[in-house]
């Protein structure tokens, strides 16, 4: 593990893997290193890339500083670009898509190329919107020490896990990783505000990306993920948008990485 200092002084922890490009992996929601669909994806692609995971603000080895605001976790990226040697690749899973999608815009010197997998947006009718008291109900639960209320909040109405499955769920081990990481559940809500209300997506926000970009869903996915990431691909000005046959949310890093490996190699 090593560790870097963000524009605001917050440390991020991250572990690099492999030679060759720098590639950065941006995690979703209750997601770290020492638990991650991105651990075992970097795993496939070290070699033939240099691959970065950290733990986002607040996870895991990393440090916070509060008040939150999207615009750190963009820094976060942007600091690990710099100790990747001023560029890199992103590839962002779930809500950290949004996050590798903004870091690309800001920064387009910067960013080569970025790949995104799911990006959680509602855009349309196919389920429900987030209600606009969602984020504060979460911050309820965080802030009285409810961190159990907290993930059953973000599965059940976040993304509609059936409550059933949530209660089984709760007798296994993985559930204390995530009532561990429940106090970060209100940062992704944030970094998905404006994109999960039912309505199209805001067509100024990533209008001005540059990078080659490649958008990826499940054809097992839910048709409202899926008619979310299509939506994305139809707005970006340089997007692939692929389908991998047979995947869901929980994609397998082994058919996800042959298709990132082709498409960070290409030139």
């Amino acid at each position: 593990m090593e560790t870097l200092a963000s524009k605001d002084g917050t440390r991020i922890a991250y572990e690099r893997a492999g030679h060759g490009p720098p590639l950065i992996l941006v995690d979703g929601a209750l997601s770290s290193r020492s638990g991650s669909l991105n651990t075992p994806l970097a795993a496939l692609l070290a070699p033939p890339f240099t691959v970065y995971t950290y733990d986002r603000r607040g996870r895991g080895d990393s440090g916070d500083n509060p008040p939150y605001a999207v615009e750190r976790e963009i820094e976060d990226i942007d600091a690990l670009i710099g100790a990747a040697g001023g560029s890199a690749s992103l590839f962002g899973i779930s809500s950290g898509a949004v996050l590798a999608l903004d870091a690309a815009v800001r920064y387009p010197a910067k960013v080569t190329k970025v790949a995104v997998y799911e990006p959680p947006f509602i855009v349309d009718s196919s389920r429900a919107p987030i209600t606009p008291d969602y984020l504060s109900r979460l911050a309820g639960h965080v802030t009285a020490g409810r961190r159990g209320d907290a993930v059953k909040l973000f599965l059940t109405e976040g993304i509609e896990m059936p409550g059933f499955m949530v209660t089984v769920m709760s007798f296994f081990p993985m559930w204390k990783r995530m009532k561990a990481l429940a106090h970060t559940l209100p940062y992704d809500a944030i970094c998905m505000a404006g994109t999960q209300s039912g309505n199209p997506l805001p067509a100024d926000r990533w209008a001005s990306l540059t990078a080659p970009a490649l958008v990826a869903d499940g054809g097992k996915s839910p048709a409202s993920m899926r008619n979310g990431v299509k939506a994305l691909a139809d707005l970006l000005p340089s997007a692939r948008y692929v389908t991998l046959p047979g995947q869901t949310h929980i994609v397998k890093p082994a058919v996800l990485a042959p298709v990132l490996g082709d498409f960070f190699a290409a030139q």
